[in-house]
């Protein structure tokens, strides 16, 4: 709870700090931005956690750079992360999660092993939620939920979506080879936006390097990793440029566009052949 505290406390004086660089007073940002002075006066005095849509308001009216933008979302991760833990359960997890990608305009993430949060079909979502843990079937369904709904974000024109997958990761199947059919159809569709890169390496190209973690980078400067117990947050630059040297090194050696498609394809027709068999 400390640590919290301490954050939300350091969050308030970055704020007042770029407030005050920026020449304004607390009622000029709340006019800027269009948000309410005590809700400013509550964030610099370390009371409130912003939402995202307060953070995206506040960071325009302060005509925030790459930098400024940063360390502001650095410190918002991290408390949103402790939030998440004290409200407990993964539907906690997963609000979480949700307001990362709703305060982000460039999401950049690989996947070794399983489908993106954000390209899951329900079904498949609720089995990546429970499959293997041992956890209350009513939170999962409500994760679930929260998953699905935070998916919205990926139809926004306006923001940048970068997926890399392993073939692995494509052809490793929970639940049925039915739910993969679905799954690879909901994967072909997200291709076909302008505004989304989707790429697959084949099993059948060498591999620039070990795959060792899946990984998810927001704009550019926080990056996290997945893991059985939890999230890890990366914000150093060294670390998140690891990452982005990771991704464009899949990269190039993914296949995209109609030779995705392709591929998916194939790989349909191969749990056709699973189904078909399950049935005898």
């Amino acid at each position: 709870m400390e640590d919290r505290r301490d954050r939300l406390r350091a969050l308030g004086e970055l704020l007042r700090r770029l407030r005050r660089d920026a020449g304004l007073t607390g009622k000029e940002l709340a006019v800027r931005a269009q948000v309410a002075q005590p809700t400013i006066s509550r964030i610099e005095t370390g009371q409130l956690l912003p939402t995202p849509d307060t953070v995206e308001r506040l960071s325009a009216a302060l005509e925030l750079d790459e930098s400024g933008r940063a360390g502001l979302d650095a410190l918002l991760v991290r408390l949103r992360n402790e939030v998440s833990r004290l409200k407990g359960g993964l539907a906690g997890r997963e609000a979480a999660n949700a307001a990362r990608f709703r305060s982000a305009r460039r999401v950049v993430a690989f996947q070794p092993a399983m489908i993106p949060a954000l390209l899951q079909t329900a079904e498949y979502a609720r089995l990546a939620l429970a499959i293997g843990r041992d956890v209350d079937e009513a939170d999962a369904a409500k994760a679930a939920a929260v998953r699905l709904e935070a998916q919205a974000v990926l139809f926004d024109s306006e923001r940048e979506f970068s997926f890399l997958l392993t073939e692995g990761a494509v052809r490793t199947w929970p639940g049925s080879p039915a739910l993969m059919m679905a799954q690879l159809d909901r994967l072909a569709q997200v291709s076909t936006l302008s505004h989304v890169g989707l790429g697959v390496v084949p099993w059948t190209v060498e591999a620039p390097c070990f795959p060792l973690h899946g990984f998810t980078i927001f704009d550019g400067s926080t990056s996290i990793v997945d893991s059985l117990t939890g999230d890890l947050t990366l914000t150093d630059p060294e670390g998140v440029g690891a990452h982005v040297e990771t991704f464009e090194a899949f990269g190039s050696v993914a296949v995209y566009g109609g030779a995705l498609r392709a591929l998916l394809a194939e790989i349909a027709s191969d749990f056709q052949q699973l189904e078909s068999r399950s049935r005898l």
